[in-house]
């Protein structure tokens, strides 16, 4: 059985990833706007969801690389606990060496609380990781009901294999979603009057089936009550669900079997009818739509996400070498995880610098107690 400790360490370290790839990936963008790719959206969803897995894979790339560095007998140090004491013992910056030690075992002082759950901030640390938990799995349960609720009423219309395409009175925005084994494109029912609206939702939607975004919708649903409290883990979310509709939207314009007049008036069209408030579609989830409603960005006067997309079509770019602008950006991407994931882990055995650390930290500790005996014996 693996050890609790062990399980919440690798717990702290994925939200730390998470933070630190959210930040790359903020760069890798920016250079991609700044080179002329910012339409490559095809590509920037790949590199988010490589990037996803190598955070989940980490703990066990990780063990396999120790236990590679074991059986040849040699390896790199990138911890940066211990890097950060040989700087300080080779004078990097002046501090009490017990205030120190201290600072540098507060992760791991922090580690051993939580277990033992002996402070009133370990207990708030507890709450607030049950409570996030909680609430995001509460959340997911009802939202997996409506969305099952939806299919459920709705109509069988067409069958292919494993795709079910149904109509619904329901709903007022084309949407897929997956079972245990079929998959499911639901189509308002009202959209069998308007040919030009049906073949752009279904377009859309099959789209979204051949990329794969249910999969990635459902792991990135069922992982979010456990980062319920990271905000980093969120916004990287909101990036794929972003990412893949722009994607979405170009592969289908790039097919040539839907013009873009009809799709941008197919946009507007849902979407002024999404204006109607339909609170069990809202929540429902796993599932990818055809629009969304951006209502926080008509309250404020922003640029919406339907306006970002109709502008991306109006002005769509093809990308020459996709594979290779992904290999250029991928590879460094994951060699900045990986050497982060590394770098945080909690340090291992003791080392030269470790030991000199603690022999410093000792002899501080008898000083001052020789400075309190002196004083002891002026004072009598």
């Amino acid at each position: 059985m693996i050890p609790g400790d062990a399980v919440l360490d690798a717990f702290i370290n994925a939200n730390i990833l998470f933070v630190v790839a959210f930040v790359l990936w903020r760069a890798a963008r920016f250079a991609l706007d700044h080179a002329g790719l910012k339409h490559a959206y095809a590509t920037q969803l790949k590199l988010l969801n490589t990037v996803f897995v190598a955070i989940v894979l980490s703990p066990f790339l990780i063990l396999g690389l120790t236990a590679l560095q074991s059986a040849l007998g040699q390896g790199v140090n990138v911890n940066l606990s211990d890097m950060v004491v040989s700087y300080y013992l080779n004078g990097g910056f002046e501090m009490r060496a017990t205030e120190f030690e201290r600072l540098m075992s507060m992760r791991d002082t922090f580690t051993a609380d939580v277990m033992r759950a002996g402070s009133w901030v370990a207990w708030a640390a507890i709450a607030a990781f049950v409570a996030g938990l909680a609430i995001g799995t509460v959340r997911l349960v009802f939202s997996m009901y409506c969305l099952h609720k939806i299919v459920s009423v709705s109509y069988a219309w067409r069958k292919f294999g494993r795709l079910r395409i149904r109509l619904s009175d329901k709903t007022l925005v084309p949407f897929s979603t997956r079972g245990l084994r079929n998959y499911y494109v639901v189509i308002p029912s009202n959209m069998l009057g308007n040919a030009d609206e049906l073949k752009v939702s279904l377009a859309h939607e099959f789209q979204h089936l051949r990329q794969g975004d249910i999969e990635w919708e459902i792991l990135l649903e069922a992982l979010k009550p456990f980062f319920f409290l990271n905000p980093a883990y969120h916004a990287w979310k909101r990036q794929v669900e972003d990412l893949r509709e722009l994607s979405c939207d170009s592969q289908v314009l790039a097919s040539g079997r839907v013009g873009v007049r009809a799709y941008c008036e197919t946009l507007l069209s849902v979407c002024q009818q999404t204006l109607r408030r339909d609170r069990v579609f809202v929540v429902a989830v796993p599932k990818v739509t055809l629009v969304t409603v951006d209502r926080s960005a008509l309250r404020d006067g922003k640029m919406s996400f339907l306006e970002q997309r109709i502008t991306t079509l109006l002005d769509a770019r093809s990308l020459s070498y996709p594979r290779l602008v992904y290999a250029a950006l991928i590879l460094p991407l994951l060699a900045a995880i990986m050497i982060t994931a590394m770098a945080i882990q909690s340090p291992g055995d003791w080392s030269h610098d470790r030991l000199m650390l603690s022999t410093v930290v000792n002899l501080e500790r008898l000083e001052e107690i020789n400075r309190l005996s002196t004083f002891g014996r002026v004072r009598n």
